[in-house]
């Protein structure tokens, strides 16, 4: 795997965590006991996580204006909306699907940085 794919891989892990959380709130005849769903895989190259989150970002985007205010992040895409303020550097009232690309890749990029000060 190249360094250059694995901001993006690690963005679609998060995404996919991400999703997986929505859904196991919204399983309420879900036991406790019960095994965890499965996890989706990462996808491999940085073009599949790109669509991937274009897909979801699609999904959330209610009026489909190509920007999640803030109602419709916490609607469908949770972990934008926690991090709202901070991907919305301009303080618009909204993101669009670049702004949260690059918010998650400097944060990807910034882990692998604190992991392996090194290398990266």
């Amino acid at each position: 795997m190249t360094v250059r794919k694995l901001p993006a891989v690690g963005f679609a892990v998060l995404m996919a965590l991400t999703s997986l959380g929505a859904t196991a709130q919204s399983a309420p005849g879900s036991q406790p006991g019960a095994a965890p769903a499965e996890i989706p895989k990462a996808p491999p190259t940085t073009a599949q996580a790109k669509a991937l989150i274009a897909e979801r970002f699609k999904a959330a985007d209610t009026n489909h204006d190509g920007k999640l205010a803030r109602d419709e992040a916490q609607t469908g895409m949770p972990h934008v909306y926690e991090n709202f303020d901070k991907i919305d550097v301009k303080k618009q009232g909204f993101v669009t699907e670049r702004q949260i690309g690059s918010y998650w890749m400097k944060k990807t990029k910034d882990q692998m940085q604190k992991e392996d000060p090194i290398w990266n």
